[in-house]
């Protein structure tokens, strides 16, 4: 990190996303008051006007990569910056955008752009640790405003972030809720989710949507089996895992493994 006297200098960045994992760090009120007073906010449009050049000693990457441009740009982002966390379903996995990974993107561009041939874009939507080294990866569709606020605190201290790798299970557990898949019949990828929202979706009786994508170790073809015997056929099965981080790996391999 920098010299004593020295703040560490934080950068935000942003490629093919929503924003919504930036606001998650706007949103974080108290914390965020900490957070400023501990570093010097860099780069970071979504907040501040002023732009300092230079290197950062970390930079937060929202997005992923679906242009040629920004292909070139997250080079460059990573030349500069000591330590590079990815932030989100896009910048992990490649986001909703990753859809396009499945289908023909000029196809996609014929039906929805008036001069499709105006439009430079790559054929699939890739997460940045495939183009360049990442220290971290911070997964949700948005992410948790505390766990980012934790993996700040962390490499500021010069340590790991502590960010449980379990399932959403777990926390459906710690709250008292009753599993809507065993007493219900609901569809739910919980049991292969990486935990960070607190069980929403089944504290208010729904299925888990993936939102945080793969947790470790996932064994996805054994609930695809379970959910088969709920009455899921292939189609539904491949949908269900093509959602926010349908091109994460397991993911991806099991929705391939029900369809073209």
């Amino acid at each position: 990190m920098p010299s004593k006297n020295a703040k560490p200098r934080l950068a935000v960045w942003k490629f093919a996303s929503c924003d919504g994992c930036q606001l998650s760090l706007l949103d974080c009120e108290d914390e965020l008051l900490a957070v400023a007073q501990a570093v010097e906010i860099a780069y970071f449009p979504e907040a501040v006007r002023s732009a300092l050049s230079g290197r950062y000693d970390l930079s937060l990457v929202e997005g992923s990569i679906t242009t040629p441009e920004d292909a070139e740009r997250i080079r460059e982002v990573r030349r500069r910056s000591r330590y590079l966390v990815t932030i989100g379903a896009c910048a992990t996995a490649g986001g909703i955008q990753a859809l396009r990974n499945f289908a023909d993107v000029a196809e996609y561009a014929a039906v929805v752009y008036a001069r499709p041939d105006y439009i430079r874009t790559l054929a699939t939507s890739t997460p940045i640790a495939d183009h360049v080294p990442v220290d971290f990866e911070l997964r949700g569709c948005p992410i948790n405003k505390r766990q980012l606020v934790e993996v700040i605190s962390a490499f500021l201290a010069g340590r790991r972030p502590a960010v449980p790798p379990h399932a959403v299970c777990i926390e459906c557990k710690r709250n008292g809720n009753v599993c809507v898949m065993v007493a219900h019949g609901t569809p739910c990828l919980g049991p292969v989710t990486h935990t960070g929202c607190a069980a929403l979706c089944p504290s208010y009786n729904r299925g888990c949507y993936g939102c945080y994508g793969p947790k470790e170790t996932p064994n996805a073809p054994s609930l695809s089996r379970w959910l088969a015997a709920l009455g899921m056929d292939a189609r539904a099965l491949q949908r269900l895992y093509r959602t926010f981080n349908a091109n994460a790996a397991p993911f991806r391999e099991e929705s391939e493994r029900h369809g073209a």
